[in-house]
């Protein structure tokens, strides 16, 4: 659960800055591997890098 939304704009060179606050709440610190991708249905999904391989390994999907 998000308890601080914020609002977030893509740059012109195609990055984002996410809130240091927003990224603690998800139990991520500077320097955390993420992997990002989207979702094929408009949303865009940042999931840490040894999950997102893990859910890979076993269950074959992201």
């Amino acid at each position: 659960m998000i308890r601080e939304p914020s609002e977030a704009v893509v740059m012109d060179v195609g990055t984002v800055e996410v809130p240091l606050g927003l990224l603690a709440e998800a139990g991520l610190s500077p320097g955390a591997a993420v992997l990002t991708y989207s979702d094929g249905d408009g949303g865009i999904v940042v999931r840490r890098k040894a999950d997102a391989i893990r859910d890979l390994v076993e269950n074959g999907t992201l």
